[in-house]
């Protein structure tokens, strides 16, 4: 699951890259649609740790029928919710960017961009549930190897696309789009064909297990979406005070904020691939492994994330320089990196804690700590950053600041969870 992570992120840093060839007012046009990008990946990560969450723990109670019968009933209303979504975003896209800080010049280059956007979102989301199907079967190689091939599809077509070949000139900024959805249309097929031999979806009894799991369902599903939904939230609030800086911050901003996703590889595959396990153990009350999980868990993110964070803000001169296009634009990424990239330790412990949350029956406590790392620690923080000291240097150690104190916050209540007596999660699901 990390090296599919690490392709699948690395080919959204490489659009950027592409993109920044094009000029600092494509890449802050394309920064823009960040936040609500993020918000679509949100509510799919949100119902993914759902499916995973329920699947996981009917097979782990030996439910084997009833994980069949939640496989399918996710896997449509998932599709259905993210394609309801992205033509809300579409209605609504003039008053939201308008309120992001986009000016008319930047909101003429999002409209072509917009649309292709979106359905490279959708086929994305989709193709996200169909993971979840995989990883909560304990399958995390076919996930991981369809990552990496449609990375390279889009990397491949990336600059065809945007640049063109030959006489034709490309399409510019909606060309990374296309190159998206050629990508995870293909991953799409793949998946429908890899389905087709596997007894993991029935079609009877949709109804009955809907009146049975729904409630379940919601129990995890709507806590695990509200806690995804809030970063994109942080998100839009972040790039409207960053907006304050200039074009060149924003496009900063934007590079950094994909930079950030491909270094939080290791952790973003350990809270896709760690829940399942989680999953089965309180599905069988074996509290023991799920301690020694953790534990591993914990050190594997904290050694990983720290040397990876050092590393790359020692090399950021050069980093920044073969990323932005402008020197301006380097210049600012440069001082984003140095103080961003080691505090995504701690950040990746509050993920996780926030995954394991929703696979151990705390949906409540997850969503909470969510809410408290962006909205009491990493806002605030950032704020303060650029109120006190001004300019980017004040943003990044903002937002480090943020992510230590949300970092610690998360591992004191884990371990004041996993201390109190312990419930049986065979055929319900507990919350708290």
């Amino acid at each position: 699951m990390a090296i599919g992570v690490l392709s699948l992120l690395g080919f959204q840093l490489v659009d950027s890259a592409f993109v920044a060839r094009l000029g600092t007012a494509p890449l802050a046009a394309q920064s823009y649609t960040f936040p609500l990008s993020f918000l679509i990946i949100g509510v799919q990560v949100g119902m993914g740790i759902a499916i995973a969450a329920l699947i996981s723990r009917a097979l782990g109670g030996g439910e084997d029928d009833r994980a069949q019968r939640l496989g399918s009933l996710s896997l449509m209303m998932g599709t259905v919710a993210i394609g309801l979504l992205a033509l809300v975003l579409w209605a609504l896209q003039s008053p939201i960017f308008g309120a992001l800080g986009a000016d008319a010049h930047a909101r003429e280059l999002i409209r072509a961009y917009w649309a292709p956007q979106l359905v490279a979102a959708w086929l994305g989301a989709v193709v996200y549930f169909g993971y979840s199907l995989f990883r909560a079967h304990g399958n995390t190689s076919f996930p991981g190897s369809m990552m990496v091939l449609t990375s390279l599809v889009n990397l491949c077509l990336d600059p065809i696309l945007i640049f063109g070949i030959g006489n034709w000139d490309g399409l510019g900024l909606p060309g990374a789009a296309w190159a998206t959805v050629i990508a995870f249309g293909s991953g799409l097929a793949l998946l429908g064909w890899q389905l087709k031999g596997r007894h993991w979806l029935a079609f009877e009894g949709l109804r009955e297990e809907w009146r049975l799991s729904g409630r379940s369902f919601a129990g995890v599903a709507c806590p695990a979406m509200v806690s995804q939904l809030m970063p994109p939230l942080a998100a839009m609030l972040a790039i409207s005070t960053v907006s304050r800086l200039g074009e060149s911050a924003v496009a900063a901003w934007g590079l950094a904020s994909r930079l950030e996703t491909v270094s939080l590889m290791v952790v973003l595959a350990l809270t896709m691939s760690l829940p399942p396990w989680l999953g089965r153990c309180y599905g069988a009350g074996d509290w023991a492994q799920v301690h020694r999980l953790m534990r591993l868990a914990l050190k594997v993110v904290v050694v990983w994330q720290l040397m990876l964070g050092v590393s790359l803000a020692l090399a950021s001169p050069w980093v920044a320089r073969a990323l932005a296009g402008t020197p301006e634009v380097s210049e600012s990424l440069m001082v984003l990196m140095r103080f961003m990239l080691p505090s995504y330790a701690a950040l990746g412990v509050c993920m996780l804690v926030v995954s394991a949350g929703n696979a151990l029956g705390w949906p409540m406590r997850a969503m909470l700590l969510s809410a408290a790392r962006l909205f009491v620690f990493y806002l605030p923080c950032l704020w303060l950053g650029v109120t006190l000291m001004g300019g980017v240097t004040g943003l990044g150690l903002g937002a480090g600041m943020g992510n230590l104190l949300a970092g610690l916050g998360a591992y004191l209540l884990l371990r004041r969870t996993l201390s109190r007596p312990k419930r049986s999660g065979k055929g319900e699901i507990q919350g708290g």
